[in-house]
């Protein structure tokens, strides 16, 4: 039997948006079952202690558990391509940082494009990195530091979270900015590196104010400057490393992305979810303990926030020679 034509266009017309209604529905439907949110790094350090904090809220606020899996290893990419790899349909996620955006300048080889292959989520907070030095060190002031570090080339052990990590840049970019000569010496996750400085096996680190904070508030470490352009709010009465070695900045970020093609309902909704998480009273307290300033902003913000530090920490990596491990 013939349809009337105008019947064939109608029903076509049906059949062709069954697929965007039924994606629709099944975003609409998201979370059915747990999520995976996957940090690319050893448990304790600020990248796990954050992913923590959103999957709890995000457990609370969708009503499906958000499983934080830890996928350390490779400075970062060992989890990063676990979720690169992940069918693209929202059950498993990465809570991203900076080494995401230093690691493709430094690797020259990576099976996988984070600019390309990642889709941003929602941007999380951006936290200064705290030039933080074991008590025993004699500098108490960034001049000083320097001072101590120009007359002793070398002497001075510098602590990272590893071989291209935010942190490792931000002691990089300090390096070559005051002129100064500090070993590097890299650990595998933020736990192990504070650790040693703790301990004093290391005398110089540059740390998050996540995974610092409480050992500078009891003494246990002593802060000399914060490394982004403006103080820290938490911590008013230290200064920035700015204010002594001009133009000096640098600064931990965090955000949860997705593998690419996945439905943008699905983004959006986690997008959506987190930014209620960072205007929550209880979320917004804990980060402002945590020494970081929410980043509340769509999916194109934090992708341009991706696409910038990149080409930054891009520079720096070719500036300096520095290899992965």
């Amino acid at each position: 039997m013939k349809l009337p034509r105008r019947q064939f266009l109608h029903l076509a017309a049906g059949a062709a948006a069954l697929p965007a209604v039924s994606r629709f529905a099944w975003a609409q439907a998201y979370p059915s079952r747990p999520v995976r949110l996957i940090a690319p790094v050893a448990p304790a350090g600020a990248t796990d202690i954050l992913a923590r904090l959103m999957g709890q809220w995000l457990s609370e606020r969708l009503g499906q558990s958000f499983v934080i899996e830890n996928r350390p290893g490779g400075g970062n990419n060992i989890g990063t391509e676990a979720v690169v790899r992940a069918p693209a349909d929202g059950y498993t996620l990465l809570m991203a940082a900076t080494p995401n955006a230093v690691n493709a300048t430094l690797y020259d080889k990576l099976s996988f494009n984070f600019l390309r292959d990642i889709a941003p989520v929602a941007s999380v907070i951006r936290a200064p990195y705290v030039i933080a030095v074991n008590p025993t060190v004699a500098a108490k002031t960034i001049p000083e530091l320097i001072a101590y570090a120009k007359a002793n080339p070398g002497k001075l052990s510098m602590g990272s979270t590893g071989t291209g990590s935010g942190a490792h840049m931000a002691g990089e970019l300090f390096k070559m900015m005051a002129g100064v000569d500090m070993v590097h010496v890299p650990y595998r996750g933020g736990g192990a590196g504070l650790t040693d400085l703790l301990g004093g096996q290391v005398q110089v680190m540059f740390v998050s104010t996540v995974s610092s904070i409480e050992h500078i508030k009891t003494g246990r470490l002593r802060a000399l400057a914060v490394t982004t352009a403006t103080r820290s709010d938490e911590m008013p009465d230290i200064p920035t490393v700015g204010e002594f070695v001009l133009g000096y900045e640098a600064s931990a970020w965090f955000g949860v992305g997705a593998p690419k093609n996945t439905p943008s309902q699905i983004i959006d909704k986690l997008n959506e979810a987190i930014n209620a998480g960072l205007a929550d009273p209880k979320i917004k307290f804990r980060l402002a303990d945590l020494g970081g300033t929410p980043l509340v902003g769509s999916p194109a913000e934090f992708g341009k926030l991706i696409a910038d530090e990149t080409e930054k920490w891009g520079k720096v990596v070719k500036f300096t020679g520095i290899k992965a491990d």
